[in-house]
């Protein structure tokens, strides 16, 4: 556990071990998420890369605790938690968590403190002054309605009234939280930005993907994967590829590979 807010899981003990500078990836979990949703990746990129994953609140090790309900909070807390980390690193999000990673980048280079060497989003198109499709949901039976389409939960948990309980509170708070959102135009980041999106997302197009280009100025990739909303595990090497990639060209050190990748 590294404090409050972030999660590091051990690899297997025949994996390499990573070096004293080994860069570091933070992971932000989707909408319903956890850490542990970033497990398969960490396994994947080490040792390569260090990840850690962020633990929002009210789920897991912090179900106890209050999910935090807006998007703005959550990237301010996440703030110093990020610019505490030593050496150089990057930031991955997948679907809300690619939307708290770009706000809390906006927050590091705001307040002037040391920011990631790249932005990895995935499965979110950029943010608009108008809200995305599907971000708007009034009761549990749209919120449900759109997990089922996104496949991010298996039908056994939403049927299940005692799975769906526990899961419920952390993805009202999430989904209120996109919701009420409200991008507001400001500088474009200085860091370059590798977008992930599958092509047969029912939420999000390569054209909606294709625009978080236009929020940086140090040039932007898209990576078109075959699938759903939820395709990283099933391109689990390619994935990690892809994001080995991007750490190394935006010159934070030398990556080691692993085999089989």
């Amino acid at each position: 556990m590294q404090g409050e807010w972030l999660r590091r899981f051990d690899t297997p003990s025949p994996a390499p071990r990573r070096g004293a500078g080994t860069p570091r990836l933070i992971c932000f979990p989707h909408a319903g998420g956890a850490a542990s949703a970033f497990l398969p990746l960490a396994r994947a990129l080490a040792p390569a890369l260090d990840v850690l994953a962020v633990q929002y609140p009210g789920r897991q090790d912090r179900r106890h605790e209050q999910p935090v309900d807006d998007l703005g909070r959550l990237a301010d807390a996440l703030t110093a938690p990020v610019a505490n980390q030593t050496g150089p690193y990057a930031l991955f999000g997948h679907s809300m968590g690619a939307l708290v990673a770009y706000e809390v980048a906006r927050r590091l280079a705001e307040r002037s403190l040391p920011g990631p060497a790249a932005l990895i989003l995935s499965g979110r198109g950029a943010p608009t002054a108008r809200p995305a499709r599907y971000d708007r949901l009034r009761t549990d039976q749209d919120i449900m309605r759109v997990v089922r389409l996104l496949g991010g939960t298996t039908p056994r948990v939403l049927e299940d009234p005692e799975l769906r309980d526990m899961v419920m509170p952390a993805l009202r708070a999430d989904y209120r939280a996109i919701g009420a959102h409200v991008w507001r135009p400001g500088p474009p980041l200085d860091i370059p930005f590798t977008v992930l999106v599958a092509d047969a997302d029912p939420v999000v197009g390569r054209d909606e993907a294709e625009a978080w280009g236009e929020l940086t100025t140090a040039g932007s990739t898209t990576r078109v994967f075959h699938g759903g909303h939820f395709f990283l595990d099933a391109h689990l090497p390619r994935v990690a590829e892809v994001v080995t990639a991007a750490v190394s060209e935006a010159g934070v050190g030398p990556l080691a590979v692993t085999e089989g990748r």
